[in-house]
């Protein structure tokens, strides 16, 4: 059986990818919870998920689903933002904080590939190595831009909605609450139907790549 037509990446690249999904939702995860917990929501806190232990942010299923479809998620962080001082502004950078997590992670990632092509490491020692780590770095780079680009997406469940509905006056608030299973049906829709992802999601998706050049241009000069 030809298992890479059921899969979004090679089989052969899939520990490369399963490592850096690892890594990267906990780190989105516990950025969430967190903050959350620093501007005084005991809820994530309660819940054990202000951790970096990648057990209790990892969401099986969403994983998965990333493997085969390009597309998951890991457990939500539970917030309960009427304990924050401020609850909208709060609540808008508890919701940015998991996205901008990936985004430092994609850009350290292209900080650490420049390091080691300026000072000559990739052409040196064992070539498996080499390419392993390079390979590793191409996927961290690439999933965590991402991964930044998707959760942005202003539908529910993703990030971009809760900064949205935060920054929305009540009265809007309060009829984005009563169409939220509208919003996550057309989500499911795009994601999952293939001629409506290739004209919404995947436009979006692949700023990527110039958002990984603007990076790498700019700290080209310090290598």
């Amino acid at each position: 059986m030809n298992w890479d037509s059921f899969l979004a990446y090679p089989i052969e690249d899939l520990p490369f990818v399963a490592l850096v999904l690892i890594i990267s939702f906990t780190v989105h995860e516990f950025a969430h919870a967190y903050s959350a917990y620093k501007f005084g929501d005991n809820t994530p806190k309660d819940m054990g998920r202000v951790t970096l232990n990648p057990r209790v942010h990892i969401d099986v299923l969403g994983a998965i689903l990333i493997l085969i479809a390009g597309f998951g998620w890991a457990k939500p962080v539970l917030v309960n933002s009427s304990r924050f001082k401020n609850p909208r502004l709060m609540g808008v950078i508890v919701s940015a904080v998991g996205p901008l997590s990936n985004l430092l992670l994609g850009v350290l990632g292209i900080v650490i590939l420049l390091t080691l092509d300026s000072t000559g490491w990739m052409y040196a020692g064992s070539n498996g190595l080499n390419l392993a780590i390079e390979r590793f770095l191409s996927y961290f780079i690439y999933l965590n831009f991402l991964l930044f680009i998707f959760n942005l997406i202003p539908l529910p469940p993703l990030d971009g909605y809760r900064i949205i509905q935060d920054l929305l006056p009540l009265n809007a608030r309060i009829k984005m609450d009563q169409n939220v299973q509208w919003g996550v049906y057309i989500f499911l829709l795009l994601v999952f139907i293939p001629p409506l992802r290739r004209v919404t999601l995947d436009p979006i998706l692949g700023w990527w790549v110039p958002l990984s050049h603007f990076f790498a241009k700019l700290f080209q000069p310090l290598f």
